[in-house]
């Protein structure tokens, strides 16, 4: 390779900077289908400030999104349990985090002079997932993994399908979940167990209880913040 070629490309490596940087606390949140990653986000955002973005609920939409260009595509990656392009997962994303940035009604602890934070559900999804995310838009500060076990995480969602109108509420497709979970979700928290970033929380317990862990682990990321 051509010295300039070399410099260039070292110049190109350097420069490289993500969309959003330390001023933003980025928390991506797994588990598996039925672990209570929605319910126990919501909990947080009431008391620690966070902006929760689900990629499953932003994909939801895009899909129904009059003149999507991404719409159909999902629909038939959602139906057959497979995962959507990363490109359109990490774009969705990075819209909604800029968008929650730019309201201007959105104020308080951890919000002030480009200030955000950010619960990330549901993603990433597959370890090249989590390394253009990474690239591109911001560093993870943590991953908050919640843990139980496959029969209740199996009687949660069978229990949500009779009101939450979602297509992958049945007994088949939580089989494609659960495997797809387990092949390619995994090694993603693996990855961030090595980095030291995984909040492991067992989310068996009541609402209450997990919430309560969930808070304590978290509180020490948020300077701002009081456990």
């Amino acid at each position: 390779m051509p010295v300039i070629q070399k410099i260039a490309d070292a110049l190109h490596l350097h420069s490289h900077s993500t969309t959003f940087d330390d001023k933003v606390t980025i928390i991506f949140v797994l588990g598996g289908p039925g672990a209570g990653k929605g319910t126990q986000c919501a909990r947080l955002v009431e008391d620690l400030g966070f902006c929760h973005l689900s990629a499953g609920d932003l994909l939801r939409a895009e899909q129904h999104r009059e003149g999507s260009e991404y719409g159909q595509l999902i629909q038939t990656c959602i139906k057959e349990g497979k995962i959507v392009p990363m490109e359109v997962t990490v774009k969705l994303l990075e819209n909604a985090m800029k968008a929650a940035l730019a309201d201007q009604q959105r104020s308080g602890t951890g919000w002030t002079n480009g200030q955000g934070r950010f619960l990330i559900d549901g993603f990433p999804r597959k370890m090249d997932q989590a390394e253009m995310f990474e690239h591109d838009v911001g560093k993870a500060a943590a991953v908050l993994y919640f843990v139980t076990t496959e029969e209740i995480m199996l009687r949660r969602i069978l229990e949500r399908g009779k009101t939450s109108g979602r297509e992958d509420d049945n007994v088949e497709s939580l089989k494609k979940r659960f495997n797809t979970y387990k092949e390619q979700t995994m090694p993603v928290i693996e990855h961030y167990e090595k980095l030291g970033k995984v909040i492991e929380i067992d989310s068996s317990f009541p609402i209450e209880e997990v919430h309560k862990n969930a808070k304590a682990a978290l509180s020490p990321l948020l300077p701002e913040t009081t456990a």
